[in-house]
């Protein structure tokens, strides 16, 4: 595929309107028409009918939404809640801030449906707290949409209450983590907790709560505009609708570039003029630091989250960080695990400590004072963190490191060959010209 046709804008169309973030804006756009629409439904139909879209979680994870509102018991008697974790902060991804900051209502009207349906009185937006503009322009959307009667009392004449709150958290990845942001959410230090019990069972202040990511949400209002059947015939047989995908790193032009799940890097590629200068595509990540490196040789694997799967990465976030012929891929890992080893919150001990010793290892290999036996060390340690971290921080903390050995594991013994980075100029460069 050439030009524009591979693409599908629907939480992008009106990005580059400049009042696409006011309500007038929005509701010029149709927005608030899948809001009225979900309040002439019942919250259970609403539900069977994200099920039936079968949106998965845009956060990460992909998880069926529809089905995760379902875990949600009721009739218990107890105060419902709505997280929606905007603590977009890995590296890499960067779909969630442009969307606050261009539509914030979209995501807005999204939470409120989303609490219609679970019969949440309260939702909560936790915004990474550096991103001050998008707190900012989310507080402008929330007073607005309160003023309009889309929040507060009686919402539209429905006998529905919602209060929505703009929370700005303080800068830690770990809050990314659902129940680490949850904790952070109470007041307490950001640290994840055991589970079971799971936040739909005891979450936000030990009461059932959905946590949902800010793509998710937002994709809620045209699903109910447009219909479980229009969504779902975008896509691939198990990944459907549309996604935010990220280009960032060495490409002729970055940014984000919506189309239906399944579309390939090449294709991508293709509408953002290619790796930078002409280069060679040397590897890339699917779904942020997070996931497993790739290489050209998967330029045309579907960008979905069987065939990401079967090809040894994961989706992810769809965060594409693209790297040329000139980048050094240890230098790579090593900056990765830096802000993994920065970012750990210190609560278990593979973690932690295995963190702290893969940097000091890589950086040893990366000034060529390493040897090949420490490459099976920083997989052995790696190894050790999988499976036995208290979160997913933990587990993600090797995957940098094992996926640019299995790739390129002759590129990194030559550090050790040459004394230092073969790609720094002030070193030898015979390996980057072999290259």
């Amino acid at each position: 595929m050439t030009g524009t046709a591979p693409l599908t804008p629907v939480l992008t169309a009106h990005w580059d309107e400049p009042d696409s973030f006011t309500l007038a804006g929005y509701e010029r756009t149709g927005g608030y028409q899948g809001l009225r629409k979900a309040l002439a439904m019942s919250p259970d139909d609403v539900i069977a009918t994200v099920k039936a879209s079968v949106l998965r979680g845009r956060g990460g994870a992909g998880f069926p939404t529809g089905v995760k509102w379902s875990f949600i018991p009721q009739g218990d008697g107890k105060p419902h809640y709505l997280t929606v974790n905007a603590d977009e902060s890995e590296p890499g991804t960067c779909k969630d801030v442009p969307l606050m900051m261009a539509t914030p209502h979209t995501l807005l009207e999204g939470a409120i449906i989303t609490c219609y349906a679970i019969r949440a009185g309260h939702a909560f937006i936790y915004v990474r707290g550096e991103a001050l503009q998008a707190v900012r322009r989310l507080q402008l959307a929330v007073a607005q949409a309160y003023e309009a009667g889309y929040l507060g009392k009686n919402i539209l004449g429905s006998g529905f209450d919602l209060d929505v709150v703009v929370h700005a958290g303080a800068g830690a990845y770990i809050c990314g983590e659902e129940t680490a942001l949850l904790t952070s959410l109470e007041g307490y230090r950001g640290l994840p907790r055991n589970r079971p019990p799971f936040p739909a069972v005891e979450g936000l202040y030990a009461c059932p709560t959905v946590i949902n990511n800010v793509e998710s949400i937002s994709s809620v209002p045209s699903i109910m505009t447009g219909g479980a059947d229009w969504f779902a015939g975008m896509g691939t047989d198990k990944s459907k609708g549309y996604g935010i995908f990220s280009l960032s790193g060495h490409v002729s032009k970055p940014g984000q570039y919506e189309a239906p799940l399944g579309i390939t890097l090449r294709e991508l590629l293709d509408l953002a003029g290619g790796v930078r200068g002409g280069r060679r595509l040397k590897f890339w990540t699917p779904g942020g630091s997070s996931t497993p490196l790739l290489t050209d040789a998967h330029l045309d694997v579907p960008l979905d989250f069987e065939s990401i799967g079967a090809a040894g990465s994961m989706l992810g976030t769809r965060a594409l960080q693209i790297f040329d012929e000139t980048t050094c891929v240890l230098r790579a890992a090593l900056r990765w695990t830096e802000f993994y080893q920065h970012e750990s919150c210190g609560k278990c001990t593979p973690c932690r400590e295995g963190s702290y010793w893969l940097v000091r290892t890589l950086d040893r290999l990366e000034h060529g004072k390493g040897t090949e036996a420490d490459l099976e060390t920083v997989l052995d340690v790696g190894d050790n963190i999988i499976g036995r971290a208290f979160c997913a921080l933990g587990d993600a903390v090797p995957v940098p490191i094992s996926s640019a050995i299995k790739y390129f594991r002759d590129e990194i013994v030559q550090h050790q060959k040459e004394g230092g980075c073969p790609f720094d100029p002030a070193a030898s460069t015979a390996w980057a010209g072999r290259k």
